[in-house]
């Protein structure tokens, strides 16, 4: 039964709720102006509601694919959390202070390979893109779902398995950003951070809540999380299995991570949460430090790890056994062929170099 704070916050997300429609329809209806490019395919990878549902690894699974077929992609990110304005395009010098550090973890992982930018005005970020990198034959946006200053050619909606948008509510009920209804101007919908062997029977019911908001023939696939072994941040061993571990998040959803951690066989003996995007201090690590036992070890994301590099953290660093688990993203059933079945003939056929 729902709690006497949501029926007082009731009205606020009805109003919150209505304006997110008005803008819908001035967008719609072309009253407010939005900009379709030509030069290059544009994929917009986004969610409903506010963080954590796996759009960096999902970004990077559409950039990789794109690689993949010879196409020469660049990404475009607000870059959440930095302290600089504008556009900026990611340079080796740059740190999650500077461009964000989701932004600063995709540089990190693709290198020279692909151009990654920030840019709050998303139109403006992608014409100063394709005017410094011409050989761009396609860019990624990350989380430009309620952007609608940019038309994608693709948008991609991202929702959680464990917290699905049609049974969330706008905010400060809920966490969505805008009503369920926005669903309709997705091209796939993609269930995030599902467990490997999520059955066929659950698939086909969540298929059909979610079709009730899309358009018809949306497709609506499945993916999970994959992860990988742990990585240094300093020239450490890493503990094994059984080991006894510290986890330091500052992430929406550290739950997957957790559940991943005891089912590998690490003790979990604290966790260290900060919120999302949260700029760690050097205070904070030597106290996280000072609190480790002999053979203990600290474990967090690869996201957290881009702001744990932080010059004004090395020192402090430097002296922490810290590492960071990598995670990629596999789709269950056949939803790989599904999504590239999709995306591909939006491009011409490129040599893969």
């Amino acid at each position: 039964m729902p709690s006497l704070l949501t029926w007082l916050l009731l009205p606020l997300s009805w109003l919150y709720a209505g304006v997110m429609a008005v803008r819908n329809a001035l967008y719609r209806s072309g009253t407010k102006p939005s900009v379709r490019f030509t030069e290059v395919p544009v994929i917009n990878v986004g969610n409903l509601r506010v963080g954590g549902t796996g759009k960096t690894p999902h970004v990077a699974w559409v950039v990789a694919w794109l690689q993949a077929q010879g196409q020469r992609p660049a990404l475009l990110s607000r870059g959440y959390g930095r302290r600089t304005r504008g556009y900026r395009r990611a340079t080796t010098a740059d740190t999650a202070a500077t461009i964000g550090d989701e932004p600063l973890q995709q540089f990190r992982h693709f290198g020279s390979q692909v151009a990654v930018a920030v840019s709050e005005d998303r139109v403006a970020g992608i014409r100063q893109l394709l005017q410094e990198v011409p050989a761009t034959t396609a860019v990624v946006l990350d989380d430009a779902y309620q952007h609608r200053r940019v038309q994608p050619t693709v948008n991609i909606l991202l929702t959680e398995q464990e917290r699905p948008f049609y049974e969330d509510f706008v905010l400060p009920v809920g966490r969505l950003r805008e009503s369920r209804a926005g669903a309709v101007r997705a091209d796939v919908v993609i269930v995030t951070k599902c467990p490997a062997y999520l059955s066929a029977t659950i698939r086909q019911e969540i298929t059909r809540r979610i079709e009730r908001y899309t358009r018809p023939a949306v497709p609506v696939l499945f993916s999970c999380y994959h992860y990988g072994a742990a990585v240094p941040l300093t020239a450490k061993a890493p503990p094994e299995p059984g080991s006894e571990v510290v986890v330091l998040t500052g992430i929406a959803q550290p739950e997957p991570l957790l559940e991943h951690l005891r089912s590998a066989g690490y003790r979990i003996v604290y966790h260290a949460r900060f919120p999302d995007h949260h700029a760690f201090t050097a205070a904070e690590l030597w106290e996280l430090t000072a609190q480790l036992a002999p053979g203990q070890s600290v474990l967090t994301t690869q996201k957290d790890a881009a702001r744990l590099l932080e010059p004004t953290l090395a020192a402090v660093v430097a002296d922490m056994p810290v590492f960071y688990i990598p995670i990629e993203v596999r789709f269950l059933a056949d939803g790989e062929a599904r999504l590239a079945a999709l995306l591909t003939p939006y491009f011409q056929p490129h040599a893969v170099v």
